[in-house]
């Protein structure tokens, strides 16, 4: 019996970067693992396929509610429960802050379907299913972006600072369900790699000297699993960044 046999999870945005370095590392400790991606169909089926333990791979945007309601039920018919949803989909572009004009309604309007309406939506239809379980829970991939005035658009940063408040309002709101949230600052990942300027900032900017990697992100998601008293916090993993000035 390995630590989290038993567990079924889904994690969202799990083709690629965090949530692929979280369903790894839920799977090696022997949760069932649900692999979703909106649209990196064939890189989804190879991790699922690759993890040590049970897992299958479903498709699905969170940004459209039915699809994100399918995600759940296709959990359902293939394991019978829920006990960890990792909400860790999100979507971003690169826009100045001080360039409102190029903050156009279309991107305003995409970074809240997803990285809000979606999770919101996702996390309502998981919830009567997390209630029944023995430790339902429910992990919030946010930002230090959410924290700071920082972050790849305004509204990349607005969207955070909301999941970051629904986790604690949700947490308030339903338990014995554990809703928590981990708050990463500048990772290295695919969408990162050619952020040379940024990620060499990192070691003067914190006091760690480098950015995160998704295996950092991954350790505070399973440290977060491991307490079960521990709910409605945003466990910020920023090398502490935001402890300076």
């Amino acid at each position: 019996m390995k630590e989290l046999t038993g567990m079924v999870a889904i994690v969202t945005g799990s083709s690629s970067g965090i949530g692929e370095t979280t369903a790894q590392r839920l799977s090696a400790l022997g949760a069932t693992v649900v692999v979703n991606s909106s649209s990196s169909v064939e890189a989804g089926q190879k991790i699922s396929a690759a993890l040590p333990g049970d897992s299958i791979y479903v498709q699905a945007d969170i940004s459209d509610k039915a699809q994100g309601e399918s995600l759940i039920q296709k959990t359902l018919d293939a394991f019978g429960k829920i006990d960890l949803l990792v909400n860790n989909a999100g979507w971003t572009t690169v826009v100045p802050h001080n360039d409102l004009e190029a903050l156009t309604d279309e991107i305003f309007l995409k970074t809240f379907e997803v990285n809000v309406f979606g999770t919101w939506w996702l996390t309502k239809a998981a919830m009567p299913h997390l209630k029944k379980s023995d430790d339902g829970h429910v992990i919030n991939i946010t930002s230090v972006a959410g924290v700071r005035p920082v972050g790849s658009s305004v509204a990349y940063s607005m969207t955070k600072a909301a999941l970051n408040q629904m986790t604690r309002l949700l947490a308030k709101s339903c338990g014995p369900v554990r809703v928590n949230a981990v708050a990463p600052g500048l990772v290295r990942t695919a969408w990162t790699q050619d952020w040379d300027a940024q990620h060499a900032a990192m070691k003067h900017a914190t006091p760690i000297g480098r950015s995160a990697t998704p295996d950092d992100c991954a350790e505070a998601v399973l440290a977060l699993v491991r307490n079960k008293y521990v709910t409605g916090e945003v466990f910020v993993v920023d090398g502490g960044l935001t402890q300076m000035t």
